[in-house]
């Protein structure tokens, strides 16, 4: 596939998945707006922290390493030995879910079964799904790796209405059922989302739209693992990257989910307020989740695909070359200005939107410096979300390796730093000491990525430098809407609020027409593709 029919796809596939986070946070947003109204602080504490992270902990260390390596290179090899190799993710994933849900139900504090009910069921039900999870991840890989965007749009889409919808109802008609209502909404989510690529490959296999796109898999059967006569089982190439990645993503899921382990073991902050801040976690996060993931994730598939890891610049297809500098140049620009906006914008609107969202509960106490503190941290996701998922993409396995070591350094002063910061500044230190997490690994990346181009003409950093016009605009609208909120939110009556987003909005639309003038090549880019 060329390079730029790679490229068109690859922007499809992130704009697509985009659009479906936006969905999938909108309905959960409102799921817990909703929630917050039948349920306990504590319940949904319960749920969204201590359960999520057991079932996102088992899906995470089980298959991540394994995406990272099968994704890699071409759509032209064994798929026979891929496949096999993915199918080790179920075993793997049975070990994880045992051995942590041992450690879940006997090592770290209980609820209280009068305010929590039903916690053994929750945590069994959690571990059970990741496991479902896991069956589909040869039919997730084997979608991925040939850009099927509408499928993955379909069935994901699918699962979260259902979930969703059952979660409602349950709320409703039998809210003293606690964990069980989040125990059969998540086991309904993994089995509509499994059987959604499973049907999809069922009807696809040997249809002519397979055929007629050489696809590599002709039957049902070849998905299931099946011994090659006279060859091994997998590719030990492919297996001993997926090593090399498991390494780190398992010091990744620390890093990534830090403030969550602290908070279940170490007992930081009791459940209500792990409810709290997991809602304001969840808001702040709402464009990082919709927008820089889907880029990350698709872009890696673009990079791995153009570029051939662990070859230097100059060995590789100088076509290529040029056309990944580029689009990683402007992606830098694009997620920049997206985080810079955020910030600057989030800074004074954050506890009107606690505020309107969930009422005095969340615009009151910490709440609104949770969210200030996340509107920078976005900023430091956004960009390395993009650096991070060039490098890995374009990694050998001795540099996977290496910075395997940077991972176990970084992951351990991380969850010394969120103790104490969280000791000193409350749930504020958790984001803190992300940020701090954050700029090493940029550091790190943007370092990599210097090193990849210093031999080539390319600069693709140069997308991290945004127009001074435009950061003098950001500065500007930082001091007004700063002000707007000291005299117009959020206790002056439903007149004054309208007055502070009237502000907002004037400086928001003169930031976007100062970006449409100075940033004249990105622009083109994003409606180009």
């Amino acid at each position: 596939m060329a390079a730029q029919d790679v490229l068109s796809q690859t922007t499809r596939l992130a704009s697509s998945s985009a659009l479906l986070q936006v969905l999938f946070r909108l309905v959960t947003f409102g799921l817990n707006a909703f929630t917050l109204r039948y349920l306990s602080r504590e319940l949904l504490g319960v749920v969204n922290v201590r359960l999520t992270l057991l079932y996102s902990t088992v899906v995470f260390l089980a298959r991540e390493a394994f995406r990272r390596a099968c994704l890699s290179g071409s759509t032209k090899r064994n798929w026979t030995k891929t496949i096999n190799l993915l199918w080790l993710t179920v075993p793997l994933g049975v070990f994880w879910s045992i051995f942590l849900g041992l450690v879940w139900l006997h090592l770290l504090e209980v609820p209280d079964p009068s305010v929590v009910p039903h916690y053994q069921a929750g945590v069994v039900a959690f571990g059970l799904s990741a496991i479902i999870e896991l069956l589909g991840e040869p039919f997730w890989v084997l979608a991925q790796a040939h850009l099927f965007v509408r499928l993955k749009v379909i069935a994901e889409s699918l699962s979260v209405v259902s979930k969703c919808i059952l979660t409602v109802i349950l709320v409703v008609l039998y809210p003293q059922w606690g964990l069980y209502i989040f125990s059969l909404s998540q086991l309904l989510y993994v089995s509509v989302l499994v059987m959604s690529y499973v049907i999809y490959f069922v009807m696809f296999l040997g249809s002519p739209e397979a055929t007629k796109k050489s696809f590599p898999v002709a039957r049902m059967k070849a998905l299931l693992p099946n011994l090659v006569e006279d060859e091994t089982f997998v590719n030990w190439k492919e297996a001993r990257l997926t090593w090399s990645f498991f390494k780190q993503s398992f010091l990744k899921q620390i890093l990534t989910e830090g403030e969550r382990y602290v908070m279940t073991f170490l007992n930081v902050l009791n459940f209500g307020d792990q409810g709290v801040y997991d809602i304001v976690n969840n808001l702040g996060s709402l464009v990082a989740r919709f927008i820089f993931l889907p880029i990350e994730e698709s872009f890696y598939v673009f990079f791995a695909k153009v570029l051939e890891r662990g070859k230097n610049v100059k060995d590789q297809k100088q076509d290529d070359v040029a056309m990944a500098a580029n689009v990683l140049e402007l992606l830098l620009k694009l997620v920049l200005l997206i985080g810079l906006t955020i910030t600057v914008f989030g800074y004074a609107y954050s506890q009107l939107a606690l505020d309107i969202y969930g009422g005095a509960m969340l615009s009151s106490g910490t709440g609104p410096d949770l969210l200030r503190c996340y509107s920078l941290y976005v900023l430091f996701l956004a960009i390395n979300g993009v650096t991070e998922c060039f490098t890995f993409a374009l990694m050998c396995k001795e540099e996977v390796d290496r910075y395997n070591f940077v991972m176990l350094a970084l992951s351990f002063t991380f969850l010394c730093i969120s103790y104490f910061l969280t000791h000193w500044y409350g749930s504020v230190g958790f984001i803190l000491a992300n940020c701090f997490n954050m700029g090493i690994r940029i550091a790190h990346s943007i370092h990599y990525i210097y090193d990849y181009f210093k031999d080539s003409t390319y600069r693709p950093l140069t997308g991290l430098l945004p127009s001074p016009f435009l950061v003098l605009v950001y500065v500007i609208s930082g001091v007004i809407t700063g002000f707007s909120e000291v005299f117009f939110c959020c206790d002056k009556g439903w007149m004054a609020r309208l007055l502070h987003i009237s502000v907002g909005a004037l400086c928001f639309a003169a930031t976007i027409v100062t970006m449409f003038c100075t940033e004249t090549k990105l622009i083109h880019f994003v409606r180009s593709q």
